[in-house]
């Protein structure tokens, strides 16, 4: 009776161990990453216009502060030539009241209304003023257009996005690794990544970690960048991690 028990026992730790061989090492999984820009936005309408003139086109590039998307504001202008000369006369009107209240011909509620209208026609010149600064707009950044979805000479709604531009000076990474790698891998760690678009590899460095470890796959998020200038790489593109542990880690697990 203790000889089969002996032998079941057996038979099962060489079970366990056997699956526990087969089973695959997070340590040699395939790590996956896809390319993505720096920073990227939709270029939207701050007013409601018909767009005059776009430009730039799909993955053509631009500098920071170009004239992207222009519109056609006459009717914004013609407003704003009116509140500049509706300023004009206020001015003038409380420049004659002052001039009578010195010569005590005016009285204060003259002089206290020609002030307030005064501070009304200016308050309307800031205003047109600052619509017609959204009559062209600026890019915040370098990079290229990733799409354009609307056309020029169409009419926009205020808030209805126009180009999604993207920032491509600099391509980063982000990838899933076990949590227990944290014990060497750090900012600044370097190590390549193989891209299935081209086929080549690249170097690559670790820009900062994840804030917290998933208990449950015990893994963490890691984010990087390429090091270097690529033109060949666009976002989008994907490719495996090659990144393993050191030597001297992996050899003490043993």
């Amino acid at each position: 009776m203790r000889i089969n028990f002996v032998v079941a026992s057996a038979a099962l730790l060489m079970a366990t161990a056997l699956a526990a061989s087969e089973a695959p090492s997070l340590d040699k999984q395939d790590i996956r990453a896809q390319l993505s820009p720096r920073r990227f936005t939709s270029l939207a309408a701050e007013i409601g216009a018909k767009i005059d003139r776009i430009a730039v086109r799909e993955g053509e590039t631009f500098k920071a502060g170009q004239t992207l998307i222009s519109f056609d504001c006459t009717l914004q202008a013609a407003q704003s030539q009116r509140a500049r000369a509706s300023l004009s006369a206020a001015d003038k009107l409380l420049a004659a009241n002052r001039r009578l209240a010195e010569l005590n011909s005016v009285g204060q509620l003259e002089l206290d209304t020609a002030e307030a209208e005064q501070q009304k026609a200016r308050a309307d010149v800031a205003l047109t003023d600052a619509t017609l600064s959204k009559c062209n707009v600026i890019a915040p950044f370098s990079g290229r257009v990733a799409e354009q979805k609307l056309r020029e000479k169409q009419f926009v709604q205020a808030g209805q996005p126009i180009l999604d531009i993207i920032d491509d000076s600099s391509l980063e990474l982000e990838f899933i690794v076990p949590s227990r790698w944290l014990a060497w891998l750090k900012p600044g760690h370097q190590f390549r990544v193989r891209i299935d678009e081209t086929t080549d590899t690249y170097p690559a460095k670790i820009t900062r970690l994840g804030a917290r470890v998933d208990p449950v796959s015990q893994s963490i998020k890691i984010a990087a960048v390429i090091d270097g200038r690529f033109p060949q790489l666009i976002a989008g593109m994907s490719g495996r991690v090659e990144l393993t542990p050191p030597v001297t880690v992996a050899a003490a697990r043993q």
